[in-house]
């Protein structure tokens, strides 16, 4: 398993997963007057895209028998489980009513299966676990307002799990031990201020992850009951470096190490006798995935992904699957990793030209097996390519990008005639967009746009030295990234210096509001979804049990415990420049978000009310960071098609009917979005026209 550090991407939206769902009547189709390409393409539907997908995540148990994947049940996403193949024997195990399954993992055991679940998208995770024998679900971390998270299991001890739960002090994560058939807890450690801890394969405590004051981790070692400094992550390697695991002996571990390097390696540390052995690298981007074998506790293979990911085995038996699977699977390809026996692997592989897609390799035929296709109606559409580009920065930073282009304009990545486009902002941002991996990409192609994602600084798998880049940097050297990406797109006659709109979610929105106030000449409109407008209040108010994680964030965004600090903050806030904005926008806030409070969107709406500018406001009552809602997702992208439609010309679905059934509350301005208000009280649902300021 992957060990990834945690809180990686702390701001990164949760996805807004686009999908199936069943069809519905077809709303008419207009065309925009300013649109200059010919569109012979059918619009697809809205419920098609933003609805449930008929499968998801899908999973194999650790003995290669069953199978497991989230599917809806009565409209609602939750853990299903059959014999690998047999979808019809398919049984849903949890009977989930609100918000649905979003995560889901096999025991060891392959008798038990785990979710998490939180209310309302408040991230108070709770960990649950099935029992397939008997059916019951037990809740594993039953204490009120904890965030918990798994740390570990291990196939040397099936039918147990390491659990961190902050019951006792809400900022600082316990490790328990937990019996995954009775939900028996044993507390193996008291947390004294670590932001992670690291467990060998016998689930012992092993190593804590401490901060420091530059931001970066003290690694220690507890030994009888005292906790022993091995090694420091300093504050540059941060955000590029974390432990994998240890090895089959317990005496080593391995690491993604950016350590005394730009690009994360592969590495293995003798803990006694403090020897450092890189098993691989790369000088052309981060060490990004690596395998490890269920049973053995050793690297298999490993990814590297630039544009696309490249894998690349480390023993002969990886060998024998990597290389058959990169030939046959096509698209941006994603190996899960065998089962403990390695009679099958799984792969998820994304694809522009159809649907994402989950299969089994089977290394004794060499077969690779579709499991199943998450939307198996888009199959049948003409979906637009994805197209990997390298923009050159200002600066002379590479910055990867991926541009996506309406059917009928497309000429090989190219386009005869300059088209509307919407600059769409990765959140994080310490994460990345990748190939085909954001349906909101294929949505606004197929609307007649250019879509163009960029990889600006901070954005995470492209060195250290890239991540770094970025500190002391929002709204300032990023957002350049962003304005430069534009300038090719314009120069490239993608598009032109007055039809570019900017989208995002969470950074992506911040990267929104700092669009159309510090630079408010360059975008026509923007959508802000869940996008923090004060960096002093966000970071004032970040969940208590991200304490371990503050110094990181303090390095990176501004230190508000310092003069200059907060003087950055300042300086670097969108509500401070709320008076700038000239240009139409769109926010869509989750009342229950830890993350981006939904203070954050009220206040930059009550500063344009004051200065009596337009704005929309879209409020959920039931979402947090992103909206997991079915019926919420069709709700506001319908709202957003309006928007853009209105703002570039591109085409739309009028608002019809996909207001029904979410919680949708426009709190300011439906009159500004066409069709928002005559939607609005065709639901029945209340506008008001005020925001309650603090």
């Amino acid at each position: 398993m992957n060990r990834k550090w945690r809180v990686i991407g702390v701001f990164a939206i949760a996805g807004l997963i686009a999908a199936c769902a069943p069809k519905k009547e077809a709303s008419p189709q207009k065309e925009s007057d300013i649109s200059a390409i010919e569109h012979s393409t059918p619009l697809i539907d809205r419920e098609l895209l933003f609805g449930n997908p008929e499968r998801w995540q899908g999973r194999l148990s650790p003995d290669g028998e069953k199978m497991s994947f989230l599917a809806p049940l009565n409209g609602v996403m939750n853990v299903w489980v059959a014999p690998v193949g047999e979808f019809k024997a398919a049984t849903a195990v949890t009977k989930d009513t609100g918000r649905g399954i979003r995560q889901h993992f096999w025991g060891m055991d392959s008798q038990h299966l785990l979710y998490i679940r939180d209310n309302n998208g408040d991230e108070n995770w709770h960990l649950y676990s099935v029992d397939l024998e008997s059916d019951k679900t037990t809740d594993l971390t039953p204490f009120e307002e904890i965030s918990a998270r798994l740390l570990a299991q291990s196939a040397d001890y099936p039918g147990r799990a390491v659990v961190a739960i902050n019951n006792r002090d809400s900022r600082w994560h316990d490790p328990y031990l937990v019996d995954l058939n009775n939900g028996e807890r044993t507390l193996l450690v008291e947390n004294s201020g670590f932001a992670d801890f690291v467990l060998d394969n016998d689930l012992r405590v092993r190593l804590g992850l401490s901060p420091t004051k530059a931001g970066g981790f003290t690694v220690s070692q507890l030994i009888e009951q005292n906790w022993i400094e091995l090694f420091e992550i300093p504050g540059e390697d941060a955000l590029t470096t974390s432990i994998l695991g240890f090895d089959k002996s317990n005496r080593g571990i391995y690491l993604q190490d950016s350590r005394g390097r730009d690009k994360a390696a592969l590495t293995h540390l003798d803990i006694e006798s403090g020897k450092l052995t890189v098993l691989a690298e790369s000088d052309i981007a981060d060490i990004s995935s690596v395998i490890m074998h269920p049973a053995t506790h050793t690297p298999m293979a490993y990814s590297v992904n630039l544009h696309k990911s490249n894998w690349i085995p480390l023993d002969e038996q990886a060998k024998g699957a990597i290389e058959p699977i990169q030939k046959l699977a096509e698209g941006d390809v994603e190996i899960k990793g065998p089962t403990l026996d390695g009679s099958r692997w799984l792969v998820f592989t994304a694809r522009d030209s159809a649907s994402d897609v989950y299969q089994v390799f089977d290394p004794e035929t060499g077969k690779l097996d579709t499991l199943f296709n998450a939307k198996p109606a888009l199959n049948d559409l003409p979906l637009p390519k994805v197209y990997p580009q390298t923009i050159t920065s200002r600066d002379g930073l590479d910055l990867i990008s991926y541009l996506t282009l309406p059917v009928e304009a497309d000429k090989n990545g190219k386009v005869d005639a300059p088209l509307p486009m919407v600059l769409l902002v990765h959140g994080g941002p310490w994460s990345r967009d990748t190939f085909a991996d954001d349906p909101t990409a294929r949505w606004l192609a197929n609307r007649g746009y250019a879509v163009l994602q960029v990889n600006y600084r901070g954005s995470t798998g492209f060195g250290k030295d890239f991540v770094n880049a970025s500190n002391g940097e929002w709204a300032g050297a990023m957002h350049n990234d962003l304005l430069d990406a534009v300038e090719w797109a314009i120069d490239n006659r993608v598009t032109t210096k007055d039809k570019v709109a900017i989208m995002g979610g969470s950074y992506g929105g911040y990267a929104t509001l700092v669009g159309l106030t510090f630079t408010p000449d360059t975008f026509a409109c923007g959508v802000d979804i869940v996008g923090p407008s004060n960096l002093g209040t966000l970071l004032e108010s970040v969940p208590p049990y991200w304490e371990g994680f503050k110094k990181v964030l303090h390095a990176a965004v501004g230190n508000p415990e310092t003069e200059a600090g907060r003087k950055l903050l300042e300086e670097r806030s969108p509500l401070n420049f709320a008076d700038r904005i000239t240009k139409p926008l769109l926010i869509g806030q989750g009342a229950n978000d830890p993350r981006v409070k939904q203070a954050e969107s009220d206040q930059i709406v009550a500063a344009m009310q004051e200065n009596k500018l337009p704005v929309t406001y879209i409020l959920y009552p039931d979402e947090g960071h992103g909206f997991q809602k079915p019926e919420n997702r069709l709700s506001f992208f319908s709202a957003s098609e309006s928007f853009l439609a209105d703002c570039l010309g591109g085409r739309y679905e009028p608002i019809g009917d996909d207001l029904s059934n979410s919680s949708i509350q426009v709190v300011h301005g439906a009159e500004f979005v066409p069709g928002l208000k005559e939607a609005v009280d065709k639901a029945s649902l209340l506008a008001t026209n005020t925001v309650e300021s603090d």
